[in-house]
């Protein structure tokens, strides 16, 4: 029989330390967060967190990974406005915040709370629900952003509430200058 000190070690459990919370492979896009319990409405689920940078250091780093992630088809930016001179770059590992994804018809909003990002139940969530918020993106580049959420007043693309109108009026346009070209044919 081999001394103790010879015999292999339990692998430690790693522990969750967010009671909420799980991570899956989601149906949307790639890992996600789901409700690990009922989640009231109203809850602060968990901080987006990562390393606070200027508006400067955003924008370049932003640059930078835009295009990492359009040749690859991996996630993008991971890069959240904080107020109006910092952002929180939360690609980071220790930040399991960045893998919600969006959805047109979130569960989730953020919120920013005494200068922290923090990600807070719209209604209550049910376990095993994946969570999810509107990420806010502007119109000015819709393309880049196609939408994995699968809801059934999706427009494709992940841009924020207030344009999403916008969005399906122009792409009613596309469609139809598309129409009329291969009709000249």
């Amino acid at each position: 029989m081999p001394a103790a000190a010879d015999s292999p070690k339990p692998a430690k459990k790693r522990r969750n330390p967010n009671p909420w919370i799980k991570r899956f492979k989601s149906p949307i896009h790639n890992n996600g967060l789901f409700a690990a319990k009922t989640i009231p409405a109203g809850t602060q689920v968990i901080e987006y967190v990562g390393e606070k940078i200027t508006k400067k250091e955003s924008y370049l780093r932003a640059v930078v990974r835009v295009d990492q992630a359009q040749r690859s088809g991996a996630a993008a930016v991971f890069i959240f406005e904080l107020n109006s001179k910092h952002d929180v770059d939360g690609s980071v590992r220790w930040n399991p915040a960045r893998m919600i994804n969006h959805s047109c018809q979130p569960n989730c909003e953020t919120r920013i709370i005494k200068g922290h990002i923090w990600i807070v139940a719209l209604r209550e969530i049910e376990p095993g629900e994946e969570l999810s918020y509107d990420y806010g993106y502007d119109i000015e580049h819709w393309e880049e952003h196609p939408c994995r959420c699968g809801h059934p007043d999706c427009v494709g693309y992940i841009v924020r509430h207030d344009q999403r109108k916008k969005l399906k009026h122009l792409l009613k346009e596309l469609k139809k200058k598309s129409e009329g070209k291969s009709g000249e044919k």
